[in-house]
């Protein structure tokens, strides 16, 4: 019998009428596709190549829902293998970003799909994980919007926080790795002599010397530029007076890290880190590290519009967003650190410097040998005054005023440390907010990155979770408890006491517990870092064990700040606030500190961990935490090797010398532990001296090397008995085999002791010191002894010997050229051109 549908269509139609729309899935999927190019790009006065996402940089924001499936296709038309990672999200491992640890690289032409549930809600970004690409311009934002908005405003607004550099990233790495203080010269943040002995700090100047330090660090580079969005100044005019905007402020920098200042007639209300929401906290001078992303609730003045200002740590340049109309109300300018009067308290304080970023024995690590031998000696508790109590004026360090603080005498509420034209209904605005948030019912997993993700172990409750909120505003502005930034804040008050999380973060005591010691060190004049003195690749991978926390301490024996961040967790950072420590996925550890993280095992895979400097990350500070899971087998051909070999790489690098009397010529390639030279040197008299070595660096200061050197000298000639006037002018040519080591010293005077195969000793030592900005005086001094121990041509054992000195002054016209005048006791005096390439 033939089937007549058309006889149920009646029927199908009138079921579908009462059984209503169609359920909706329950996830939806986003889609996006990421375009990455190489590009010009004009950012700072200067049309250089860069790297492009979807035609821009920064990328677009990318915006989800909680709850969502994401898919993202990157597509790569550049000519060079690229890679991205989802900084901060919570994926499945092979997702995750990082090219030959977990992911595979995206070679030219190729598309990746990336895709996986989103179990979170927050502020988090993406950037490059290949190389220095980064810096190129391979970054955007991402907010996924969490299913119950827990605050009350009208509109968002993503701010990208970025540095930027004419350069080419791979030659400001290799100009680091150099080591010139040319940087600091053209950021005028450099110390030269001239400055610390009009200080009285020469004492300070001679203990960093004797420790093996130039003088006090805080930023490696000189940016062209500082940028929000893409530019370095960004007005936003379409807000409108009165109303409520949450800034999603994202530290996307490759290397410079954030002074946060607001302006308007009030401070901003805090309310999330890293995507997490915290207790909502009234705060205006905040220091924000690289990778760091912070929101705040504003409101747009009704008389103006409202600056936020962010300069960078080491005062070289600012970046601004400008939110409404009218006049501007300008953010606060901060002082720049005082790095003279820094390098004095660092020497009050006993600090010793200058742990190995490269130990002697890398398969022999004592961590906590080395944090009793390096950093902080002096007692910070002891008799000379508790650092955490020292007392400022009329404001004590350390302590945070909690809410129950308030002055109620009555009228209107005054908080410790409001202006007094703050907004009294703007106030009751936030307070109702950040009331809401502390009564909120949320679950104890919510406190960890998301609705959905499962956290074993972990214990419940509110317990007043506003108890110890900190609203002091701008008395406590950036932790600093009114201290200038030139100050003893840099060893102490830079902390995150003031995030504090809205649920109980701590875990059971049930959980296994496992401690990691990880001292922070590094090296400036090779730009050399490492943990415990090893770089990625030579490290061992951290064990991370499933359902066990593990309890990581970072102690930095740097003078620089490292925010450390670990891929594929979020981690409590131990803070005053105990039971209820924050939750971040990176960390700022301050210079001579120590911070705590704990980390429960969740999430099986390789992830890594690193020091989000970018720089400081190539240079070899990272490791990779590991669940010991199998590999997966869709990283067939992109072995591991690879991303190891990427922090270990040569860098070649030149000098020459011209000059009126003589020249020379020098090149060098380096990677970590190895190091080939070559060195010309011609006079005008006709005389010269090639050599090539090759260098083991034993460690940090120390090394062997062997090769060959060859020196050519013009002579004259006694006259012949039957000879009238001066001798014939003669070469001789010495060709010998040189071994010996090579030593920075205390004080940093460059010592090279030797032996050729003749039995020859040679010492030599040389000093460079900058005196004045810009204008650095050398010199050099070397003695050969000959014994006669070997000799072809007559035998017997008769002493002599050779001096060669000279000294100069050298003044820096730009990276890459000096003006150079010497004296040199075999060719004479004179002045020319010093090239650097």
């Amino acid at each position: 019998m033939r089937f007549n549908s058309l006889r149920f269509l009646p029927l199908l139609l009138l079921t579908l009428l009462l059984a209503g729309p169609p359920a909706r899935a329950q996830t939806d999927t986003t889609v996006y596709t990421l375009t990455l190019r190489q590009e010009p790009v004009n950012k700072a006065g200067k049309t250089v190549a860069a790297m492009t996402v979807n035609g821009g940089i920064p990328g677009p924001t990318i915006r989800f829902k909680e709850g969502d499936y994401a898919v993202i296709y990157v597509k790569n038309e550049m000519d060079v293998e690229t890679s991205v990672h989802w900084h901060g999200l919570l994926l499945p491992n092979f997702y995750d970003g990082v090219p030959y640890l977990n992911t595979p690289p995206i070679k030219p032409g190729q598309t990746q799909k990336y895709e996986f549930a989103l179990r979170q809600s927050g502020t988090y970004w993406y950037h490059s994980h290949t190389m220095l690409q980064e810096q190129s311009g391979v970054y955007g934002s991402i907010v996924i919007e969490p299913r119950q908005e827990r605050l009350t405003y009208d509109k968002d607004l993503v701010l990208v926080l970025s540095d930027w550099t004419n350069q080419k990233p791979q030659n400001v790495l290799r100009f680091l790795k150099r080591g010139t203080e040319w940087y600091n010269i053209r950021k005028g943040t450099a110390t030269p002599l001239n400055r610390v002995v009009a200080r009285g700090a020469f004492g300070a100047q001679l203990n960093f010397w004797k420790q093996r330090m130039e003088g006090f660090d805080i930023a490696d580079i000189y940016y062209d530029a500082f940028l929000v969005n893409g530019q370095p100044v960004q007005q936003y005019p379409e807000f409108r007076p009165g109303e409520r905007v949450r800034l999603r402020i994202i530290n996307g920098s490759a290397s410079t890290q954030f002074w946060l200042t607001f302006g308007g007639p009030q401070d901003p209300l805090l309310v999330a880190a890293d995507g997490q929401d915290v207790v909502p906290v009234a705060r205006n001078k905040t220091f924000i590290a690289v990778a760091e992303t912070y929101d705040f609730l504003v409101t747009v003045p009704a008389d103006g519009q409202l600056e936020l200002r962010a300069m960078a740590q080491d005062g070289s340049g600012t970046t601004s967003a400008f939110i409404g109309t009218g006049p501007v109300l300008a953010a606060a300018v901060l002082p720049r650190p005082d790095k003279i009067g820094l390098m004095q308290q660092m020497a009050q304080m006993k600090m010793r410097m200058g742990a190995p970023a490269l130990k002697f024995r890398p398969n022999h690590v004592d961590a906590q040998q080395m944090k009793e031998t390096w950093g902080m000696k002096m007692d910070m508790q002891g008799k000379e005054g508790k650092m955490g109590g020292m007392k400022m004026g009329d404001h004590k360090m350390g302590a945070d005023k909690p809410m129950a603080d308030m002055d109620k005498s009555g009228g209107g509420q005054k908080m410790d440390g409001m202006r007094k034209n703050d907004q009294p209904s703007k106030l009751k605005s936030d307070m109702a907010d950040a009331k809401k948030m502390a009564g909120m019912n949320m679950p104890a997993d919510t406190t960890h990155a998301g609705h959905q993700m499962p956290m074993k172990g972990i214990k419940t409750g509110a317990d007043n979770p506003m108890a110890g909120m900190d609203m002091a505003g701008q008395k406590q502005a950036g932790g600093m408890s009114g201290m200038d930034m030139g100050g003893m804040d840099m060893f102490v008050e830079y902390n995150y006491d003031y995030l504090r999380a809205p649920q109980k973060s701590a875990y059971a005591d049930t959980v296994p517990v496992r401690e990691i010691l990880l001292n922070l060190t590094g090296n400036m004049q090779r730009y050399i870092w490492s943990m415990n003195g090893v770089p990625l690749s030579s490290a061992d991978k951290i064990p991370i064990r499933s359902n066990q926390l593990t309890r990581i301490t970072y102690n930095n024996l740097t003078m620089m700040h490292h925010p450390m961040h670990l891929h594929g967790h979020f981690f409590r950072v131990v803070n005053k606030n105990g039971e209820y420590s924050p939750l971040k996925h990176t960390v700022n550890v301050p210079p001579m500190q120590q911070v705590t993280i704990e980390v429960l095992g969740t999430e099986p895979g390789d992830w890594f961990l690193h020091c989000h400097i970018l720089y400081h990350m190539m240079g070899g500070m990272a490791r990779i935490a590991s669940y010991d899971t199998p590999r997966d087998p869709r990283l067939k051909g992109a072995p591991l090797s690879e991303l190891l070999r990427e922090t270990n790489q040569y860098y070649t690098w030149g000098r020459l010398d011209a000059a009126s009397h003589m020249s020379s010529l020098n090149l060098m390639s380096s990677n970590l532990r190895n190091q080939f030279n070559l060195s010309v040197e011609y006079g005008w008299n006709r005389n010269w001296e090639t050599e090539a070595t090759y260098e083991r660096y034993l460690y940090d200061y120390l090394r062997v090397f062997g090769g060959v050197n060859v020196e050519s000298s013009r002579r004259r000639a006694a006259p012949a008995p039957n000879e009238q006037g001066p001798g014939k002018m003669t070469s001789e040519t010495a060709t010998t085999a040189v071994a010996g080591l090579r030593f920075l010293t205390p004080y940093l005077f460059s010592l090279d002791a030797r032996i050729d195969n003749k039995l020859r000793p040679r010492l030599s030592l040389g000093r460079e010191i900058m005196i004045f900005p810009r204008l650095a005086a050398f010199g050099y001094y070397e003695f050969q002894a000959d014994f006669g121990w070997v000799n072809e041509l007559e035998n017997n054992h008769s002493f002599t010997k050779e001096v060669v000195w000279s000294t100069g002054l050298e003044y820096m016209l730009s990276r890459n050229f000096s003006l150079m005048g010497s004296y040199d006791n075999r060719f004479g005096g004179g002045g020319g051109l010093s090239v650097r390439f």
